[in-house]
């Protein structure tokens, strides 16, 4: 396939994003495909737009949250939270051991598994001093896993009989990146939605605290701490709908919009996992990523079912 066919072809799958034909789970799905069979021609730009794309799409969800809702299933979901990031930090650490992987690498995974998948890994390699290549393949390898939580939760809560508020829970917990809990989440229900960003986008300042362990331990470290500021705008969003419920047609189309920026957004994400990723990876390093994630899949879920 020649370039120019590429760029349609590229154009033309993101234009289907906008419509009613594609949903989150498919959009990254295509965009996976799209990937591997074809390439993405436009690597470098779609990597930069998602940065923004995503943090805006977080944004105009908030305008169809319920503040207070937001704040119950918070706080029911900030011990959980704080439980499971020492609970992965720590396997991360055992298994990185056990199985010989470079330090800075193993930590890379257990950051991006125990919080939020790549915003988490990125925030904390300039301070480790970790390489090009170690950050590569800590993103190839939560990537990879993320891709795969967001194709299969949805059909595993349906199966087992998930409610609502558990599936939600169980996405922001167990699912990497905010872009794949929304996503699965979406699909799942408009409660499910409301729970899983608010617990996820939570668990997401915890990059704030693990960003200053990290500096503790590099002590010689001179990398920046990242604050995910756009969370603050989020807030602000359902606040505003909250307070100002007279203005619900507007909160509505911007929802609307700000769900369909996120199916745009999760192409664009499949388009980035080619083959050469998963290949960079490695035997060692992808197990370290699947063992933590099956760990907090199966550990959350089993508490969930039991306590919510």
């Amino acid at each position: 396939m020649t370039t120019t066919y590429k760029k349609i072809l590229f154009f033309i799958l993101m234009a289907l994003c906008f419509t009613s034909y594609i949903s989150a789970p498919l959009a990254l799905a295509v965009g996976i495909a799209f990937a591997v069979f074809a390439g993405n021609p436009y690597a470098q730009e779609s990597s930069k737009t998602v940065k923004y794309l995503l943090k805006i799409a977080i944004v105009g969800l908030g305008f169809g949250m319920n503040f207070y809702n937001a704040v119950k299933a918070g706080k029911e979901g900030l011990l959980f939270t704080i439980s499971t990031i020492v609970l992965v930090l720590s396997l991360g650490y055992l298994l990185g051991k056990i199985l010989k992987i470079n330090p800075k690498t193993s930590y890379l995974i257990s950051s991006g598994t125990a919080i939020c998948g790549g915003s988490a890994i990125a925030a904390v390699a300039p301070i480790t001093g970790a390489s090009q290549k170690q950050i590569s393949v800590a993103l190839g390898t939560v990537f990879t896993l993320n891709a795969l939580a967001l194709l299969l939760f949805p059909a595993i809560g349906h199966f087992i009989g998930l409610t609502q508020y558990q599936f939600g829970l169980w996405s922001a917990i167990a699912i990497h990146d905010t872009s794949s809990v929304v996503g699965a989440a979406s699909a799942y229900g408009d409660e499910a939605l409301q729970v899983a960003t608010t617990v996820k986008l939570g668990r997401a300042l915890w990059i704030i605290p693990l960003s200053l362990l990290t500096v503790a331990i590099n002590k010689n470290s001179t990398g920046k701490i990242a604050i995910p500021y756009f969370i603050l705008l989020f807030i602000v969003a359902m606040i505003v709908s909250t307070m100002l419920p007279q203005y619900q047609d507007v909160y509505g189309w911007i929802t609307f919009a700000a769900k369909k920026a996120l199916t745009v957004t999760l192409f664009l994400i499949g388009t980035g996992l080619s083959l050469d990723t998963i290949k960079a990876v490695g035997f060692k390093v992808f197990l370290q990523g699947v063992l933590l994630w099956i760990a907090i899949s199966i550990l959350s879920l089993v508490t969930i079912t039991l306590i919510y």
